[in-house]
């Protein structure tokens, strides 16, 4: 056989097979037997969140607080005899310091300051360690007890100001690292995950106007309250504010106030002195499967509303007691995922703002526009 007749009836139509089969890799990769999904370092994540915490650390300032308080008495004081003696004699009131540790969050280049009420009330001296050592003397601008958030104002230049994220976008699941000051031991970074969204925390004691904290496993522990929880980025999602154990321990569950809500308030404080919450007009309880069966529904996700405030914005939109809310603009209620409360909606709101509410009513979905208002000091309920 020549040379030229074993070209042309082998060497060619080997050539033009693999050919197209290069091709057919080329337009199907799912033929290479690669495992499908992400690969590298999409599927396996950072190896580290040093970007992220050179980011959002320096923003991040240590608080500590002294406040006198009244010297614990001797009980002969509740003796009579010794009581008419000290009392005649006319002795001023003992008193003692008592410091307090905490951690804040610089959001604003001109030294505002986020941080928890409970770490500065009552505070009589508050110092603000920066990351970079620098101290500063910290005045306080405002405080609320309802959402547990309080405004300090500093004097000192080149502060580094946190980027701000989007926690109405946090998903379960999400990493998440908490910065501040545990035990007073200096700046400290634990990591997580967001572990609920949208999560009310009935008799808490903490942030009784708000019912939408961020849940997390990342460790929070005492020094940590006023601190940023910060996503894989660096950006602030919430001010850590509360732990979930009697013996002071997160246990694996901390809870902070994202961020949207608490830099609402801090622009109320700042501008009204005060915060100026959106108010509906309702008293709600959130469904459970039981209820749900009792109205007939297929799902236990919304609120029922059990009483309407007479000329409120809930009212004047047409709601009534017995209705379920299931979203507020758009958004889903108590669904356990990307969720929010009616009270915590209303914090981000102002007086004359409109949301649209949709509820079920006798088995039929509607949707209604309202009109905000500020919560009158006293109304009557129908």
């Amino acid at each position: 056989m020549s040379l030229q007749r074993f070209l042309q009836d082998w060497i060619a139509p080997v050539g033009i097979g693999l050919a197209i089969a290069a091709a057919l890799l080329l337009l199907f990769p799912q033929f290479r037997g690669a495992p499908e999904g992400p690969t590298g370092s999409a599927a396996e994540g950072p190896v580290s969140y040093a970007d992220a915490v050179n980011r959002a650390g320096p923003a991040v300032v240590n608080i500590y607080t002294r406040k006198a308080v009244p010297q614990r008495r001797h009980p002969l004081f509740d003796d009579p005899l010794f009581r008419r003696l000290f009392n005649s004699m006319n002795l001023p009131q003992q008193e003692r310091m008592q410091s307090n540790l905490g951690s804040g969050v610089i959001v604003s280049d001109d030294g505002y300051i986020l941080t928890n009420h409970h770490v500065v009330d009552g505070a009589d001296a508050i110092v603000v360690l920066l990351a970079d050592g620098r101290e500063a003397q910290a005045q306080v601008v405002g405080s609320d007890s309802n959402f547990d958030l309080a405004v300090l104002k500093i004097t000192l230049s080149s502060l580094t100001v946190i980027e701000v994220g989007e926690p109405e976008k946090a998903q379960v699941g999400d990493v998440v690292l908490a910065i501040g000051n545990p035990f007073g031991v200096g700046q400290t970074v634990t990591q997580g995950i967001i572990s609920a969204t949208g999560r009310y925390l009935e008799n808490s004691g903490t942030g009784s106007y708000l019912q939408n904290f961020l849940q997390t496993d990342a460790a929070v522990n005492p020094g940590n309250s006023g601190g940023a929880l910060v996503d894989a980025h660096g950006r602030l999602l919430g001010i850590n504010t509360s732990i979930l154990n009697q013996s002071g321990y997160s246990g694996g569950i901390s809870f902070a106030i994202p961020s949207n809500i608490a830099l609402k308030v801090m622009q109320d404080i700042i501008e009204f002195g005060h915060v100026v919450p959106g108010w509906l007009g309702i008293e709600a309880q959130a469904m459970n499967p039981q209820l749900a069966r009792s109205f007939g529904l297929s799902s236990s996700n919304g609120v029922i509303v059990t009483a309407i405030y007479n000329q409120g914005p809930a009212h004047k939109a047409g709601l009534k007691p017995g209705d379920v809310i299931t979203h507020i603009d758009g958004i889903p209620i108590n669904d356990g995922r990307r969720a929010v409360a009616p009270m915590a909606a209303m914090a981000t709101l102002r007086p004359g703002d409109t949301v649209s509410i949709t509820f079920i009513r006798n088995g039929k979905e509607n949707t209604v526009n309202a009109t905000v208002s500020e919560k009158p000091k006293a109304q009557r309920r129908s």
